[in-house]
């Protein structure tokens, strides 16, 4: 009888891991958002309905490069460039082919960017949307092409340039190739900018890596969205080389506001409209004329 008792206080008091077990499986999938940031606890139907930003410190959360476009550009307006391009493997690093090929079955993508053609209010872009669900957005030989043929298309055609950026960097299965991108990218972006033609770079997050060091830092305009993680090495790398502590905030979307990084901080839900207003501000002087 004491047992049994003991064993009851035991449960009460410890609780059983059987039970906790099964208590926290019967919480079904995708019913709450944890928010990286703030650590608070959201129902993901609150957090969809906020744009994928969580509501307590306006986080803003990833989207797929399909979600962006949805939200960002008219409706029929988007003609995709290099929908087939997809990568090889340049130093045969070993399972990447098996690698992308799961990839692109799980994320209907052919790699970590969508390129093209489309219009924001009626304003004629080239847009470039990275998309972290690939291999973390890394910068490889297909998005370094796709940006570049974009943007040399953008300036062969006269055309503003919005690129969405989101990406942990190079792509190291590709080796020397992958860093190659960097200088490719930005020459395209120098060539654009030659020809006196508006680029506008929104950071999401994470903008990180070789990515930050080559096109998504060369915008006329650099946007980003709130408590996005924007930088080049990690906070740790870098503790760890200058052996100090580094704020909080550090490499955050404010934090790179306040120090001159960035331009301007966009929430999602005004974004589409803040791009319209920037790209009426640009135009050419002709097509102000002609169109009043």
């Amino acid at each position: 009888m004491l047992e049994d008792l003991f064993s009851v206080v035991k449960v009460r008091f410890n609780g059983d891991k059987a039970d906790d077990d099964k208590k926290k499986t019967d919480i079904p999938k995708g019913l709450l958002f944890k928010c990286p940031r703030c650590r608070n606890v959201t129902f993901m139907e609150e957090f969809q309905a906020n744009g994928k930003g969580c509501p307590h410190c306006n986080y803003h959360s990833r989207l797929t490069a399909k979600e962006r476009l949805d939200i960002t550009i008219d409706k029929g307006s988007f003609e995709e460039f290099d929908k087939d391009m997809v990568s090889k493997n340049p130093i045969d690093f070993p399972d990447y082919e098996a690698k992308q090929q799961a990839l692109r079955e799980k994320t209907g993508l052919k790699d970590a960017v969508i390129t093209g053609k489309a219009a924001i209010r009626g304003e004629k872009i080239v847009i470039i949307v990275m998309d972290s669900n690939y291999m973390m957005a890394s910068m490889g030989s297909v998005v370094g092409e796709k940006i570049t043929r974009a943007i040399e298309y953008a300036t062969a055609n006269k055309l503003p340039v919005i690129a969405f950026t989101a990406s942990g960097g190079a792509r190291m299965q590709e080796g020397i190739v992958s860093l190659m991108q960097m200088a490719k990218t930005s020459g395209a972006v120098a060539r654009h900018n030659q020809a006196g033609l508006l680029y506008i770079a929104v950071m999401t997050d994470p903008t990180t890596g070789g990515v930050t060091a080559s096109f998504a830092s060369l915008g006329d305009i650099i946007i980003a969205e709130p408590k996005v993680l924007i930088g080049f090495a990690g906070r740790r790398v870098i503790e760890g080389t200058i052996k100090q502590k580094l704020p909080d905030d550090f490499q955050s979307a404010e934090f790179m506001l306040e120090n001159g990084f960035v331009d301007m901080i966009v929430e999602r839900k005004k974004m589409r409209r803040v791009l319209a207003h920037i790209l009426r501000l640009h135009k050419p002087a002709k097509e102000v004329s002609s169109n009043e």
